[in-house]
C-alpha cells in the first residue's frame, strides 16, 4: 500500500517537501468519485452476502426487519477492516488516493479515522430513526395549535362568545378603523412549519451545498470528511503538461438548481398565502349571515374540520383473521406475503404482478425501488392497494 511505504513524502505545513520528485497533488473530483463508486461497490456485494447469511439462520422476515441494521453494520466493518486501521479502502486504491488530514498534512490520527467513521454510518443511522419520531411530536403539537387558534378566531367572529365580544368592546371597535393584518402571523408560521415540516427537518439541502461545494473546490465529497477535514492526495505521477480537470460545470448546473427551487417554492408560498387572504376576506364577509343561524357555527367550532383522524393502526384487510376480504386470491401458499412469510395483510400490487403485504412492500422500496422478486424498477407510487 501506498500509504506504508517508507519513501511517500508529502507537502508539510510550511510548504516545503522531502523531495520535488515526491510531490503528491491534491485528487480531484473525478477520482474521489470514482474511488465512492467502487466502495459503494464492494460494500453493495457484501451487504448482499451479509443478508443471505442472515436470512439462512434467523429467516426471510428477519433479515427484511433489520435490512437497514445489517447493511450499516456490513459498512462499519469494511471500514473497521480499512480506514480504522490505518489502512485505505479498495476505491482509494484503485484510484491511487491516500487520505490527509488538511490542516497539517499528515496521515490522518486515529480520533479523525474513527470519528470519521462514526459520523458517516452511526449518526446518518441514528438520525434515521430519531427524525420520525421527532416529526411525529412536533406534528401533532403543531396541529393542536393550529386547531386551538383557529377556533379561538372563529369564536371571535361569533357575538356572545367570547370575552372579547362585550358591550364595551363593541362600542370601542365601532369607533375605531379597521386595521390591516400582519403578513407574519403566528397562525400562518406555525401552517408553514406544519406544510413543511418534512423538507425542514431533513438533511438533504446540508448535503446538496455540501456536494456543490465539492464540485468546485475538488475537496471534502462527503459531508463527515468537511467536518474531520480529511482530504485526498493523488499518489500516481502526472506530466508537467497533464492538467487535472473538475466537476465545476456540475457545481454551476446544482447552483442553478438550487436557486430554481427557492424560487418557486417562495412563489408558492406567495401564492398560498394570497390564497388564504382572500378565502378570509370572503369568510368575514359573509359572517354576519353566517352568525344569524349559530348552531351551525358553534358545532364547527367544538369539532374543527382541520383536526386530521389517527391512522388505524391494524390493517384493513387481513386475510389471516378474514379469508374472505380479498375473494379472488386463490387459498394457500399463494395468499402468503414472500417478504414476510405470512398471510396477506392489505395486499398490494407492483407494475409487475406481483402481490405483498403493504407495509413489507413499501419498506422495501422504500430502500430499493424495485420489486423484490423479478428486480423490475417500481417507485412507491406506482404500488397500488388490492380490494375485494
Amino acid at each position: 500500500m501506498a500509504d506504508d511505504d517508507p519513501n511517500l513524502s508529502f507537502p508539510t505545513p510550511d510548504g516545503a517537501l522531502g523531495s520535488p520528485s515526491h510531490f503528491y497533488p491534491f485528487a480531484t473530483s473525478p477520482d474521489i468519485i470514482r474511488s465512492h463508486e467502487k466502495d459503494t461497490f464492494v460494500t453493495a456485494g457484501l451487504t448482499q452476502q451479509a443478508q443471505t447469511i442472515v436470512r439462512s439462520l434467523k429467516g426471510a422476515r428477519f433479515a427484511h426487519t433489520y435490512s437497514d441494521a445489517i447493511k450499516h453494520l456490513t459498512e462499519l466493518l469494511y471500514l473497521s477492516l480499512t480506514t480504522a486501521i490505518g489502512n485505505r479502502t479498495l476505491g482509494e486504491e484503485y484510484c491511487d488516493l491516500v487520505q490527509l488530514e488538511d490542516d497539517s498534512l499528515r496521515l490522518p490520527a486515529i480520533t479523525r479515522r474513527v470519528g470519521y467513521i462514526l459520523s458517516s454510518i452511526l449518526v446518518p443511522w441514528w438520525l434515521q430513526r430519531l427524525l420520525p419520531a421527532l416529526r411525529s411530536r412536533v406534528r401533532n403539537k403543531l396541529e393542536r395549535n393550529i386547531a386551538r387558534q383557529q377556533i379561538r378566531a372563529a369564536q371571535q367572529q361569533i357575538p356572545g362568545l367570547g370575552k372579547a365580544n362585550t358591550n364595551t368592546n363593541t362600542s370601542n371597535n365601532n369607533n375605531k378603523q379597521p386595521q390591516s393584518k400582519p403578513f407574519f402571523t403566528k397562525l400562518r408560521i406555525q401552517q408553514y412549519l406544519l406544510d413543511h415540516l418534512d423538507s425542514i427537518t431533513s438533511l438533504s439541502p446540508i448535503y446538496a451545498l455540501s456536494i456543490a461545494t465539492f464540485y468546485f473546490t475538488g475537496s471534502y465529497y462527503h459531508l463527515s470528511k468537511r467536518i474531520w477535514r480529511l482530504r485526498y492526495v493523488f499518489t500516481k505521477k502526472i506530466d508537467e503538461n497533464e492538467q487535472r480537470i473538475g466537476y465545476e460545470v456540475l457545481g454551476v448546473l446544482m447552483v442553478l438548481q438550487i436557486a430554481v427551487q427557492g424560487f418557486l417554492h417562495v412563489r408558492k408560498i406567495g401564492e398560498s398565502m394570497n390564497n388564504a387572504e382572500a378565502e378570509s376576506a370572503s369568510t368575514e364577509a359573509g359572517g354576519a349571515g353566517v352568525s344569524s343561524e349559530g348552531g351551525a357555527v358553534i358545532g364547527s367550532i367544538q369539532n374543527p374540520a382541520s383536526v386530521p383522524l389517527l391512522p388505524a393502526a391494524a390493517p384493513r384487510y387481513d386475510l389471516e383473521e378474514d379469508p374472505g376480504a380479498v375473494s379472488w386470491i386463490p387459498e394457500g401458499q399463494q395468499r402468503k406475503c414472500t417478504l414476510c412469510l405470512e398471510m396477506f395483510k392489505d395486499p398490494s400490487v407492483t407494475t409487475c404482478g406481483h402481490v405483498f403485504c403493504w407495509v413489507c412492500v413499501r419498506d422495501w422500496v422504500r430502500e430499493k425501488p424495485e420489486c423484490p422478486l423479478c428486480r423490475q424498477d417500481v417507485p412507491l407510487s406506482k404500488v397500488l392497494p388490492l380490494r375485494g
